[in-house]
């Protein structure tokens, strides 16, 4: 990495990535604290570092396994489909969360609404057969768009709106009994001392 100046389009790319993990951070957060305050549950979270198999993250919570492909877009977006890697349906429970996101400049805070595709928590992805093959936003030599065989375009209608963190949370992970005071309170002892 040199010292220069970024250029605009590099600029826009970093602010682009920047913009990307922040969201992907607020939401991993939501669902971390909805998960504990209000069901009492710990999830695990692991982040992938190649986006070759379909997924963002998994999330562990409840026994159930989520291997979760990530999308955003701003709640006034024209986005109308999203598109997806086949390998995603052959992992345990694997799921699109298209975060639905709007930012507050007074409160300096995004808020979050999400559109889901998958299935209940512990089945599979439900079937791409029959989605149309993605293909390459550029066209080859001789200006052919070749079709991405593992890449498959889902439309929007056929995703499921979810108001709240809260409800996503039950979805994912087949939550339904909220936890009680006791259960979340973390006690006044040094067992709950953290090098935070």
């Amino acid at each position: 990495m040199t010292d220069e100046l970024a250029t605009g389009a590099d600029d826009a790319y970093m602010k682009s990535t920047f913009y990307e993990q922040l969201v992907e951070h607020v939401f991993i957060s939501e669902v971390l604290q909805e998960a504990w305050y209000c069901y009492g549950k710990t999830v695990e979270v692991l982040r992938s570092e190649v986006d070759a198999s379909g997924y963002d993250v998994v999330l562990e919570c409840n026994e159930v396994l989520r291997h979760v492909q990530l999308k955003t877009s701003r709640r006034e977006s024209k986005t109308a489909r999203q598109k997806v890697n086949i390998a995603l349906a052959a992992k345990p429970s694997g799921c699109i969360v298209w975060i639905v996101r709007s930012e507050d400049t007074e409160s300096c805070r995004a808020s979050l609404s999400y559109l889901f595709f998958g299935g209940a928590s512990g089945t599979p992805l439900p079937s791409l057969d029959g989605f149309k093959v993605a293909t390459h936003t550029k066209g080859n030599a001789e200006g052919v768009k070749k079709e991405r065989a593992a890449i498959r375009v889902i439309p929007k209608a056929k995703f499921t709106p979810i108001a709240t963190t809260r409800e996503l949370v039950a979805i994912l992970f087949g939550l339904s009994k909220r936890a009680s005071p006791s259960d979340i309170n973390c006690p006044e002892s040094d067992e709950c001392e953290s090098e935070v």
